[in-house]
């Protein structure tokens, strides 16, 4: 795991190294924030993954396909986790795994992981998150239709932009329903996009889920590089905080108590994953 964060660590600070320019004597500090790791566990094979790699321009249209073993019919419920930036395929089977195994310390449920290309440069990743919309708001839709258990999604970094945009799809479908809870970890969209008028707040507002963005003050990544580049607070280092009212069913929950680094929000005995649980109970 420690060199898949070091790709990961490289990734940001050499695409995003205009912004980091902008740091000048902060660039060794925000190099030694990046530290951090959730864990190192491996998933086994039999993970299940719903991936959308090399699909996205398939004559049909945007689509998506499933990996794995989905033989889990003793859960009552289901959770699909959303990696965020520079992830490949192995560790998206990784990430999921590694939530599945914070979970079972309180609320044990499979988790499926939502694999997509991210690791690619940081703008192309953000386009590549818009348009994996339409393809993770239709499995969503097939899935309540041809299962029907409740799917609470787990978005970590930039996986929250293409929850986000997956919400916008849903509303404007009106599959309201289609999704049971939706948990930001780290979110890197802008602080202003979930409030009402921003960008995703109507969405928000509209499902009939509940929307909660665990963000700790500890995320050097979000504070330091995201803002560097995307000259905006990200919604994950300190919430919505005053830009404006907020959607009903939204609210900010500080776990930085719980959480101290980018990578840590989903690492099992470390991360928030035990609050996260809490509050969807």
């Amino acid at each position: 795991m420690a060199s898949q964060t070091g790709v990961t660590r490289r990734r940001l600070l050499l695409g995003l190294g205009s912004g980091l320019g902008l740091l000048g004597g902060g660039g060794a500090y925000v190099y030694w924030s990046l530290q951090g790791d959730s864990g190192g566990y491996t998933a086994p094979k039999s993970q299940p993954v719903v991936t959308t790699r090399g699909l996205l321009d398939s004559p049909e249209g945007p689509t998506a396909e499933t990996e794995g073993t989905w033989s889990f019919d003793d859960a009552s419920e289901v959770f699909l986790f959303i990696h965020g930036f520079s992830t490949d395929a192995e560790r998206a089977r990784n990430n999921a795994y590694t939530a599945q195994v914070a979970l079972e310390e309180s609320t044990p449920a499979p988790v499926v992981a939502y694999s997509w290309e991210s690791n690619v440069e940081w703008e192309q990743a953000k386009d590549n998150a818009v348009a994996n919309r339409t393809p993770l708001a239709q499995w969503l839709v097939e899935w309540a239709e041809t299962d029907g258990r409740p799917v609470h999604v787990l978005a970590h970094s930039l996986g929250a932009r293409l929850t986000g945009e997956t919400l916008r799809v849903l509303a404007e479908q009106g599959a309201t329903d289609a999704l049971a809870s939706v948990s930001l970890l780290g979110g890197a969209i802008p602080y202003d996009s979930v409030v009402q008028g921003g960008r995703y707040g109507d969405a928000i507002e509209a499902v009939d889920a509940p929307v909660s963005n665990f963000y700790s003050q500890n995320d050097k990544v979000l504070s330091w590089v995201y803002r560097a580049s995307d000259r905006t607070h990200a919604v994950g280092h300190a919430g919505a905080r005053d830009a404006g009212p907020l959607p009903d069913g939204y609210q900010d929950v500080n776990v930085t108590d719980l959480v101290a680094d980018h990578y840590s929000y989903f690492e099992p005995g470390e991360g928030c994953l035990s609050r996260v649980a809490a509050e969807i109970e």
